[in-house]
């Protein structure tokens, strides 16, 4: 389970990159969460995250999720149309 503001920062990001992204934040939850993104990164990397730009973070989030169309496709699919 993560702390309280772990889930902040991670709701936070969600809605940044909807924005980013012209999705929804449910969208962009199933695309972070089955890609491993929200728990291995957002949450595990947390200390270090939260300290860096909102820009920043939107970028290395969207060059993480464009890499990994080749390894999870089907959960990918069509995410930047």
């Amino acid at each position: 389970m993560c702390k309280k503001e772990e889930l902040e920062f991670s709701v936070f990001l969600i809605h940044q990159l909807s924005y980013a992204w012209n999705k929804t934040p449910g969208n962009v939850y199933e695309i972070v969460n089955k890609t491993g993104i929200l728990d291995d990164y957002i949450i595990r990397c947390y200390d270090v995250l939260h300290t860096m730009g909102e820009q920043y973070l939107v970028n290395d989030i969207t060059d993480f999720v464009a890499f990994s169309k080749n390894s999870f496709p089907a959960c990918l699919e069509n995410v930047f149309l």
